[in-house]
């Protein structure tokens, strides 16, 4: 079956859901990359950082697929690799066709440039930010990816991903106490989700009518799956969480 095509009302509705207030100049942005490159923003395909719009790495996939990307081709640098400082770099190339020469891009990575969730991980980032370069090169994406910005730590308290979920009512710690509630904090604003869907989600998770009903060990057993999930596969994770946006709507 043939998939749908995206389109701009199906994308600015779902991003003001998510983001609430988008800039006319962010919106005409997201019209030209629904347009030219067919972005789902529900699918996890686009991501807005402080009114620019990012990539991610299964967006750039998407378009290779769409257009019958040949192939890629990825190898590590060795004169920038240091395996015992978990440094490493590569070099990724594609091809448009079988009679393209190729376009390449490279990535890197080192503790001191992605997540501390993803610290023991660095090689993959780099190979990750080594396609998506290259991706974009190959298919003329301007747009930067999410993935080689490194961390989001530096978000800024007053931004609506580093709000905290609400605290129980009754006072009885049952959202796990403050290094629990910090940690999932931490996990929000690193990977960029929606405390309001987060929020849904973990009732859902832990069986409970509300949040605040939870037991500390399912809130500890909720936080390591979704700092799990976001490390593995964030994009799949975005889905997850949009599947609750109606129960969002209906507590606003």
């Amino acid at each position: 079956m043939e998939k749908k095509s995206v389109t701009y009302e199906s994308n600015i509705r779902i991003a003001r859901q998510l983001w609430h207030r988008i800039s006319p100049a962010s919106s005409r942005a997201l019209r030209q990359l629904t347009s030219e490159h067919q972005l789902s923003v529900a699918a996890g395909d686009l991501l807005l950082l402080e009114g620019r719009w990012y990539v991610s790495h299964t967006g750039l996939l998407g378009i290779a697929r769409r257009n019958r990307c040949a192939g890629i081709h990825v190898q590590p640098v060795p004169a920038f690799c240091d395996a015992s400082a978990q440094r490493w770099a590569f070099a990724a190339t594609v091809y448009k066709s079988k009679t393209c020469r190729g376009f390449v891009g490279y990535g890197d990575a080192d503790p001191s440039n992605v997540s501390p969730l993803v610290h023991g991980a660095e090689m993959r980032v780099a190979e990750t930010r080594a396609v998506n370069r290259a991706l974009r090169k190959a298919y003329g994406i301007g747009i930067c990816s999410v993935e080689e910005i490194g961390s989001f730590a530096s978000q800024p308290a007053s931004s609506p991903e580093s709000k905290k979920l609400p605290q129980p009512a009754n006072g009885n710690g049952n959202h796990g106490g403050p290094k629990v509630r910090d940690r999932l904090c931490q996990i929000i604003r690193q990977h960029q989700l929606d405390p309001a869907l987060v929020k849904a989600y973990a009732t859902d998770f832990c069986g409970a009518k509300a949040l605040r009903d939870a037991t500390r060990e399912q809130v500890e057993n909720f936080v390591t799956h979704l700092a799990d999930w976001a490390e593995k596969d964030r994009n799949a994770l975005l889905c997850q969480l949009n599947s609750y946006l109606g129960q969002k709507e209906g507590a606003a």
